[in-house]
């Protein structure tokens, strides 16, 4: 049973992508599985069909005309109603170099073509099971003037707000509900993540480093060749 029909919530998906058949080949797909679906057939179109759509998850492609992925999704993710929505990247590109980009901006997951319908389900399936399964969206932490509230994802710093994309907030309540426990990079990927997508190591690295530049180098240090951890100590 998929997560759409195990929650009695239809989900709502996006499909951008220049490709014909792949569209149609996926607006099936997801259709079967129980999801509401709209399409769009370039970045553009795709912008303007998430702003009245307001789609649950976003399959984009990179390589499209007039708007490539990687800015599409920069333009979705500064939208405050779009901010955290998922986005999983569906690209020719296998190179490192796209991949590092697609996370940096925010992506969920990144899988390369030739798509294998049954096995995008499970991972679109997964991504949702795992939004469902979390913890009470009510904690709010408060540590040495950082203020983390999950229940609408904000973040205050001396009562300053900091905007956070969704996995960058993840990984910081994450490692904030254990100050001071080290955490290895494998351990952050399976918990943030999670064990049904794969995701370079180095994508870690570059959220933590996003975290620094916007909260400064004090709260997440660096155990070099261990891990990160939160102190509850700034510097």
């Amino acid at each position: 049973m998929s997560a759409a029909k195990a929650t009695q919530v239809i989900q709502k998906i996006l499909v951008v992508d220049d490709d014909p058949d792949i569209v149609e080949l996926l607006e099936y797909n997801l259709q079967k599985e129980g999801y509401e679906v709209k399409t769009a057939s370039n970045g553009r179109k795709g912008i303007e069909t998430a702003k009245t759509f307001i789609p649950d998850l976003i399959l984009l492609d990179i390589m499209m005309p007039q708007l490539d992925g990687i800015e599409t999704a920069r333009i979705l993710k500064q939208d405050a109603e779009l901010r955290d929505t998922y986005i999983l990247f569906l690209t020719a590109r296998s190179e490192e170099y796209s991949e590092i980009a697609a996370f940096e901006i925010g992506a969920d997951d990144y899988i390369t073509k030739p798509i294998k319908p049954r096995a995008l389900m499970s991972r679109i399936n997964a991504l949702f099971r795992r939004e469902a399964q979390k913890s009470d969206p009510g904690e709010e932490l408060s540590i040495a003037g950082l203020s983390i509230n999950r229940k609408n994802y904000s973040v205050t710093q001396d009562q300053k707000s900091i905007i956070l994309p969704k996995k960058e907030f993840e990984l910081l309540f994450f490692l904030a509900q254990s100050p001071n426990k080290v955490f290895n990079r494998e351990e952050l990927l399976q918990k943030i993540w999670g064990a049904d997508i794969y995701v370079l190591e180095r994508t870690v690295d570059v959220h933590i480093r996003k975290l620094r530049e916007k909260l400064g180098d004090g709260f997440i240090k660096t155990l070099k060749g261990v891990g990160y951890m939160f102190t509850d100590q700034p510097d």
